[in-house]
């Protein structure tokens, strides 16, 4: 039988565990005559409605046993959906046994994704990887020239189109289309299985790698105009661009969301309030006050150049007064976990000003993986998620750091978590003063650092690096890095430590009357 010849709709299975449409779904298939099977809730749902159903265990003539487990797994049922109906064989063996043909399939899986974001316990989960529905949609899937298989509630308005305008018959071009979802939808179904399991047992990196993602939306572009992109969710969901609500403004580009996704990850590293400045993915500065207004004067005093056509990230729910101060400033996205009544009215009038609402912050110290495109596969490591704390620096300089050294020691550190490498950090006072990010030397970062710093102070006005300090992402591998932070003013360093060459940097530091403390913990990004 030709693969272009429209499928007529005689008989419909229906079991679904997302029941959006399915009511108006079923008296549809009703009104064009399609006898439907059906079991459990789906059965009840569509009764209620008062459509005509037949319960699977009437059409099998065998009970639902096990609790449910067992109920479509028979081969009445995956006879009449794998059936060719182009092969004399098996429309003998569809005889010889009595096996009615089912010409349409419409199947949704067991939540389990909605129960494992629940936190729901071990037995619970497994209870929820649905057997019989992957069952019947994979052979749905593969007989695709006879069979529609439906797996998405927002795929029933194409179906019911196509079976108007074909007298109850489904094109082939729609049902391989439908297909194709059925076997993504099974696929990352198991994925989310695999990956939950990897983790139950321990292995970070199985043998096998599944990973998944539903399309949220498809986008102009990519990174250049040229490329193709789109943007996908996975799960468990976790708060960031991917998942926020847009209030307003343009849509957003490739690049928007790759920036904006530095910035919030940037600004959730901290307690207090903060606000990130992030351009290209790499902040132009990062401020810590007791408000968030004050805390944006500071970001953006760092670099106020480079901020200008850049992506605002805060890190608590966005105030008018802050909103009034952005506002004066060009920018594409301002992400918050949160956007207050009047911030909004204010914001409101730079109508292509990207707004973003989170409804929570995103948490610096949770596991996941990354994944980096290589020709022939990918890297996958886990997320840079690592943070010290006070009590683990080692001090190595005869000075020690005071109080106000470490918290901005500390700060600093996690500003170069976020830098693209060689990364070198500049703060005072819970500010970032001059940042110098991805450069091939190390110490060229330190000055490009100072020389930013120089040029945000002013002609003749003293940098606001003198009597800052400085963290570096990575070791540094001589002291000519480290000098060229002495010469900007600096008074204390945060470093990994581990050089071959640590003792020389060290004396450097001391003969510069530095504290200097080690982390043990290094933060390349690349």
């Amino acid at each position: 039988m030709p693969l272009d010849t429209p499928m007529p709709v005689k008989r419909a299975l229906i079991s679904v565990s997302d029941k959006t449409g399915l009511a108006d779904f079923g008296r549809f298939l009703s009104s064009q005559g399609v006898e439907i099977l059906s079991t459990g809730g789906s059965a009840q749902t569509l009764a209620e409605a008062g459509i005509p159903v037949v319960e699977v265990a009437s059409h099998t003539g065998f009970p639902e046993i096990m609790g449910g487990r067992v109920k479509t797994l028979h081969p009445k049922i995956h006879g009449g959906i794998l059936a060719r109906r182009d092969l004399p064989a098996h429309v003998a063996a569809m005889e010889e046994h009595a096996i009615a043909g089912i010409d349409m399939v419409v199947s949704n899986l067991y939540p389990f994704e909605a129960t494992l974001a629940s936190g729901a316990d071990f037995d619970t989960c497994v209870e929820n990887i649905d057997i019989g529905g992957p069952a019947m949609v994979r052979a749905s899937a593969k007989n695709h020239d006879f069979v529609t298989i439906i797996t998405d509630p927002a795929d029933y308005g194409a179906v019911e189109t196509e079976m108007t305008a074909n007298k109850g018959a489904v094109g082939a071009a729609l049902r391989r289309r439908l297909a194709m979802v059925a076997f993504a939808h099974t696929a990352a179904y198991d994925a989310m299985i695999a990956g939950w399991l990897a983790g139950e047992v321990g292995e970070t990196f199985p043998k096998r790698l599944s990973a998944a993602g539903r399309l949220k939306q498809t986008l102009r572009y990519g990174e250049n105009p040229h490329q193709e992109a789109a943007v996908y969710l996975q799960g468990p969901a976790r708060p960031g661009v991917a998942t926020a609500e847009q209030l307003q403004g343009k849509e957003l580009s490739y690049n928007n969301l790759n920036d904006t996704n530095a910035a919030f990850e940037l600004v959730s590293e901290f307690e207090a309030p903060a606000v990130a400045i992030i351009k290209h993915a790499n902040p132009c500065g990062v401020g810590s006050r007791d408000s968030l207004a004050a805390a944006y004067a500071e970001a953006l005093a760092c670099d106020p150049v480079s901020a200008f056509g850049g992506i605002i990230a805060v890190n608590r729910p966005l105030d008018a007064k802050t909103a009034e101060e952005v506002a004066k400033l060009f920018a594409e996205v301002v992400i918050a976990p949160a956007v207050d009544d009047s911030a909004r009215a204010v914001l409101a009038a730079k109508k292509n000003l990207r707004v973003l609402v989170t409804g929570a912050m995103a948490d610096p110290a949770a596991p996941g993986l990354v994944m980096t495109p290589l020709a022939g596969g990918f890297l996958a490591q886990s997320r840079d998620n690592g943070r010290v704390a006070a009590d683990a620096l080692k001090v190595v300089t005869k000075r020690s750091p005071s109080a106000r050294e470490l918290a901005d020691m500390i700060f600093a550190f996690r500003v170069a978590k976020h830098v693209k490498s060689n990364a070198i950090v500049y703060v005072r006072d819970g500010a970032t003063v001059g940042i110098g990010a991805g450069q091939m030397s190390r110490v060229d970062s330190s000055r490009i650092a100072a020389w930013k710093a120089r040029e945000a102070a002013g002609e003749g006005k003293t940098p606001k690096t003198e009597g800052s300090v400085v963290a570096s992402d990575a070791f540094f591998p001589f002291a000519d890095g480290l000098l060229a932070a002495v010469e900007a003013g600096a008074t204390a360093v945060i470093q990994p430590g581990g050089s071959m060459r640590d003792d020389e940097v060290i004396k450097a530091a001391d003969d510069a009357r530095l504290a200097m403390v080690f982390t043990g913990m290094r933060h390349f990004r690349h």
